[in-house]
């Protein structure tokens, strides 16, 4: 078949002996000048499928690694090492493959690419044709896309049936297999289709390349990460493709560079991304090279109108079996002379943390019960005032507790309640000088908190027993779901954060409540953007934890607004009132971007400074207000009465202003050379600001929508009716 470079003075010759018509194809491979620690990474190739086919028929001392490649040794045999390959599947169309010198670490591709060994015979072979590994068949699927979208475009933009777009998709295949029998390089296409420059080929350091190329859902992120960072614009299709493969090659570098795919996940999937940004970037495709398939659509198809119907049985959740942190909180309600001062509840994925402060007989106990039930360590101290970390005294310490500088150490303690497992740690105070309890968990080195904050059981909320049933009290509204968001407004308060991410909890009991338990969380919701409830109480936050609890919440709305249609009226209007949110950098582009227009535009100082400080620590709508109120100012000459008019036609006086926890006290005041740059800078930063708080950006709504079907654009149809929802609002 042909002889490969490996390095300077080795070099890998290969030789086939084609199978006659039910016989066994043989691959010999012999690898010049070599240390004898050699394998082969290799599988076999299929027309109906991309993935390696892992054979059954293997060489000796074959592995199968990760499930994904056969992994077979070469044998030494003086300088050279040989192995041969035997494929008795009449399917199997190619093998593909990679060396590996286990003893160096040190991979060898053939110019950049994995070596590719057709089992068929092609015209084109030749003894010393190093472009046979490249030869006719198997084309890359994302090479074979473009050439399909080039097709489409120079046919006119037709709109075809699904029919086809197969025979297209199959005619753009051919027309690139028919240019790599010709002998044209793989490189050479890819780089023509692209439009990118070619790569160095040969002269690239066979040290330099790894085994795995980049997952696609990977690439899709790395491109979304890029078109965020360069302001979100409306690329061209030629362009989005420019990007797809800009992308490709940063994160193929770092793997050229020794990272693993499982690192590059980490460092670009953030947070909560790893559950969910992946999957809603597979869903959005923003850079995806698909087939892209216009047609004429009705859009009340993706908007159907379904009436609820509200029963007594929605109103009523079906009997749930008590879990057995709800058979913990009897047993102690049901203690003699037992008040229970303050209960909490706190979820970690599936699993569950109770807190309940009690007092009896005069003496303030601690309980903390948890149905995890693998072995946990309580970090925990006390506190007069929020926020406060205060190491208990040696008095109230559990035996076998830890004490530290400002804290103490204890574990949990297995037990039972009719027959169900649970872990629990038992505090009795002394005295009633602390207010409130801070803590967080630890599994070995592995420290747990509340979406990113610490824990913390306050004692000063008196939690009454629950009252008997008053008879028609409550009828017609979800009461206990209501008296759920009550418990939990007080915690809601302390932030953006906190409130998403309670609403994000309480999604399932809402829809569990049928359409009066939407209704309760909308109007919770609605109070909320309205400033009926507080938004921030003593509480730094960052933009980007806001962002991402914002797209939690959404999240789930979307989801139940495509799975229950009878709900999608009340759905709508419930997320006119929640900014989108989003991953990755979407919230720290708020922090970011407002310190470049301060360096940009020489405001350091004032309202851009004090602003800022609010920025880092508590962003919310009202910032989306006082950015448009700034550019206002800046387009009317700097006229001060148009920056209040804007701030007071939306709700914001100057005492709402100075009530920010990062207070603004001054007034726009800049020089008529700064107006060209702070209105360019302040015009891009509005998207930013949008793109976590409103609820109704069209701008990046119809930028996402364009060119793409309608699986992949649902997101960006709930963010257009919200605009329908909101303007009769």
């Amino acid at each position: 078949v042909g002889r490969f470079k490996l390095e300077s003075n080795s070099e890998l010759q290969v030789t086939l002996n084609p199978a006659p018509q039910g016989a066994v194809a043989e691959i010999n491979l012999q690898a010049t000048n070599t240390s004898g620690s050699l394998v082969l990474h290799w599988g076999a190739l299929r027309p109906d499928r991309r993935e390696w086919l892992l054979p059954s028929r293997r060489p000796d001392g074959t592995t199968v690694y990760k499930n994904k490649a056969l992994r077979s040794p070469f044998v030494k045999s003086g300088d050279n090492s040989t192995l041969r390959i035997e494929i008795d599947d009449p399917a199997v169309q190619a093998i593909e493959f990679l060396v590996f010198d286990e003893a160096r670490n040190k991979w060898f591709k053939n110019n950049g690419q994995n070596f590719l060994i057709q089992l068929q015979t092609s015209h084109n072979e030749g003894q010393d044709a190093p472009g046979a590994s490249a030869s006719a068949i198997v084309v890359p699927e994302d090479l074979v896309q473009i050439q399909s979208y080039l097709r489409w475009e120079r046919n006119g933009k037709q709109s075809y049936t699904a029919d086809q777009e197969k025979v297209e998709y199959e005619a753009a295949r051919a027309e690139l297999i028919e240019e790599l029998n010709r002998g044209v390089p793989l490189e050479k296409l890819r780089a023509r289709l692209t439009k990118t420059p070619e790569s160095s080929g040969s002269d690239a350091p066979a040290s330099q390349t790894t085994i795995t190329s980049v997952p696609e859902e990977l690439v899709q992120v790395q491109a979304y990460l890029r078109w965020e960072k360069a302001g979100k614009p409306n690329y061209s299709p030629e362009k989005q493709l420019v990007e797809f493969e800009e992308a490709r090659k940063e994160l193929q570098a770092e793997l050229d560079n020794g990272a693993s795919v499982d690192q590059l996940r980490k460092k670009i999937v953030k947070g909560n991304l790893e559950k969910k940004v992946s999957k809603q970037l597979e869903k959005k495709k923003y850079f995806s090279v698909e087939r892209i398939q216009r047609r004429n659509r009705d859009i009340t198809q993706l908007l159907n109108k379904h009436k609820p119907v509200v029963t007594e049985q929605q109103v009523k959740a079906a009997p749930k079996q008590p879990t057995v942190l709800d058979l913990f909180t009897k047993s102690l309600q049901e203690g003699d002379n037992c008040d229970v001062l303050s209960r909490k509840l706190f979820k970690i994925g599936d699993e569950e943390i109770l807190a309940i402060a009690t007092n009896a007989l005069g003496k303030t106990r601690v309980h903390l019960a948890t149905n995890r039930m693998e072995p946990l360590i309580l970090h925990w101290a006390l506190a007069k005032n929020p926020g406060e970390w205060e190491a208990p005294p040696s008095s109230i310490v559990p035996s076998g507790s830890t004490v530290l500088d400002k804290a103490c150490e204890t574990s949990f303690g297995e037990s039972e309640l009719d027959g169900l497992q649970y872990q629990v740690v038992e505090i009795e105070l002394d005295d009633g000088r602390y207010k409130g309890m801070p803590f967080v968990l630890r599994r070995g080195e592995t420290w747990i908190k509340n979406n990113d904050s610490d824990f913390y059981l306050d004692f000063n909320t008196k939690v009454t027993k629950k009252s008997k049933d008053t008879g028609d009290a409550g009828k017609g509204t979800a009461k206990d779901f209501l008296e759920r968001i009550a418990d939990l407004e007080e915690d809601a308060q302390r932030s953006f954060m906190h409130r998403f991410n309670i609403a994000a909890d309480l999604v399932d009991q809402a829809r569990d409540a049928g359409l009066l338990g939407i209704v309760g969380l909308f109007v919770w919701i609605r109070f909320m953007s309205t400033r009926q409830l507080i938004w921030n109480k003593n509480y730094n936050v960052k933009p980007r934890e806001i962002s991402q609890a914002q797209d939690r919440f959404t999240d789930d709305l979307e989801n139940m607004y495509k799975s229950y249609p009878q709900y999608r009226e009340i759905l709508r209007m419930l997320l006119s009132a929640v900014g989108r949110g989003g991953e990755g950098d979407v919230g720290q582009r708020i922090r970011d971007e407002i310190l470049v227009i301060q360096r940009n535009n020489d405001c350091k100082g004032g309202i851009m400074e004090e602003w800022h400080q609010k920025l880092h620590n508590n962003t919310s709508p009202d910032d989306v207000v006082i950015c448009q109120a700034i550019i206002d100012y800046i387009k009317s000459d700097f006229d001060i009465n148009v920056y209040w008019d804007t701030l007071n036609k939306n709700g914001i006086t100057k005492e709402r202003l100075l009530s920010y926890d990062r207070a603004i006290h001054s007034e726009p005041k800049f020089r008529s050379d700064q107006k060209e740059g702070l209105l360019r800078d302040l015009g891009n930063y509005m998207r930013s600001l949008k793109a976590v708080h409103s609820g109704a950006d069209l701008e990046s709504a119809i930028a996402t929508c364009m060119g793409y079907k309608s699986e992949v654009i649902f997101s960006s149809v709930i963010t257009l009716v919200k605009l329908d929802t909101r303007a009769r609002i």
